[in-house]
């Protein structure tokens, strides 16, 4: 493994900008972790400090990703509790069958899902992408939600990667939040995902604080600029972003498998 305490400027710049990469697209749709996972076992990190170290990224770009949305009115705050409890009970199921069966049971699904939605976006986009106006609908008023917020937590739980694009189906595909919001809530949970998780790979010594600071940095710049671009352009704009990220990270799993 690479040594940190001598860590060189060239990997110092590796994860700067695949931190800021990932922030940007994961403060947008998601699937960040494919860039950063690689650049830290470029570095020497077995898979398991990889990702554990990488969560350190995830959450200093959804602190600054929710700051921002925040201090522009998009983070719908009264949602917040409402949203997290089904996913923090998910979380924790999810959490639970990580204990006990292997991570491959649920790669497939996390590819279907993605190919669902791509091929959805493509046919009909509105569906996962509400129009301008659109209103967004309460728990109470679409108990689908829950259940879609529930799996989203299920799969945080278990491996987090690509949940993103489950919560976004939940909250702007059934929920009707315009991408803006859903984003907004979005990295609220990603937050809460990364929190719970680091609070098991630290005790257990996995988070490796030099590379996952660094990282961390790149992605926090990385979100607040992503923020700024998701206020600045149109929501079909960020829906065809969407249906990219979604489009590449299929082909990426597909390959990693």
């Amino acid at each position: 493994m690479v040594s940190f305490l001598e860590i060189s400027i060239l990997s110092v710049m590796l994860l700067l900008v695949t931190g800021l990469i990932a922030g940007f697209i994961n403060t947008l749709a998601g699937g960040g972790s494919m860039l950063t996972l690689p650049a830290l076992m470029m570095l020497g990190l077995p898979a398991d400090v990889a990702n554990a170290t990488n969560r350190v990224g995830v959450l200093f770009q959804s602190l600054a990703a929710v700051k921002g949305f925040k201090k522009h009115d998009r983070l719908d705050s009264s949602s917040i509790m409402p949203m997290l409890v089904p996913t923090m009970a998910g979380a924790v199921a999810g959490s639970l069958l990580a204990s006990f069966l292997p991570v491959g049971l649920l790669k497939p699904t996390l590819l279907g899902c993605m190919f669902l939605m791509a091929l959805v976006m493509l046919v009909k986009p509105d569906v996962i992408a509400p129009t301008d106006g659109t209103r967004a609908f309460l728990l109470k008023e679409r108990p689908l939600g829950f259940v879609g917020l529930f799996m989203a937590g299920v799969y945080g739980g278990f491996v987090q990667a690509g949940v993103g694009f489950i919560l976004i189906a939940a909250l702007a595909g059934i929920l009707r939040y315009d991408l803006v919001r859903a984003n907004a809530l979005k990295m609220v949970a990603t937050a809460v995902f990364s929190i719970v998780a680091l609070a098991v790979f630290i005790p257990r010594g996995q988070v490796l604080w030099v590379p996952g600071l660094i990282l961390a940095v790149g992605s926090a710049v990385g979100a607040s600029i992503s923020v700024k671009f998701a206020l600045n352009v149109s929501q079909s704009t960020l829906k065809w972003l969407l249906f990219v990220m979604v489009s590449l990270s299929c082909l990426g799993a597909v390959f990693m498998t």
